[in-house]
């Protein structure tokens, strides 16, 4: 036998309510008997516990992909820079409003290159990783041979 009740919901919480139950095709008293079974279950709090740490690991991969990524791009440019400082000599001063010129335009033609590469979403970091694991299979194979 159920037991009838009545009770006041807030007005947005109602409309809540109403989607949901319009969504899913099922009564609004039968979402709120599950909400109050699982509210006022004893495993409540431990299924809140496990969906809360559930996310928060989710969270941490994501937290280290993106610091992998960032040291990825760090080491990258420092490479270019040590590379470009040791390697470029200085220009003299007749040559350099010319060498300025170049550099905008290739500067110009860098940023264009760099749009159309993020256009089609293609990352440093997933050819660092292909690359990477390419060498470590080719280690792999030329070690049993």
């Amino acid at each position: 036998m159920r037991t009838k009740h009545t009770f006041r919901l807030p007005p947005d919480l109602a409309i809540k309510l109403a989607d949901y139950a319009l969504r899913k095709g099922v009564p609004q008293a039968l979402i709120v008997e599950i909400a109050l079974a699982s509210f006022l279950s004893p495993d409540g709090s431990e299924r809140l516990e496990g969906a809360l740490g559930r996310r928060l690991d989710r969270l941490i991969r994501q937290v280290e992909r993106l610091e992998r990524n960032v040291t990825i791009s760090n080491e990258a440019l420092a490479l270019f820079v040590r590379f470009w400082l040791t390697s470029t000599p200085a220009l003299p001063d007749t040559a350099l409003a010319a060498a300025q010129t170049k550099g905008r335009e290739r500067y110009d033609g860098f940023v264009e290159a760099l749009g159309r590469r993020l256009a089609r979403g293609r990352k440093l970091a997933d050819e660092v990783s292909q690359d990477v694991a390419f060498d470590h299979e080719l280690d792999t194979t030329t070690k049993d041979v």
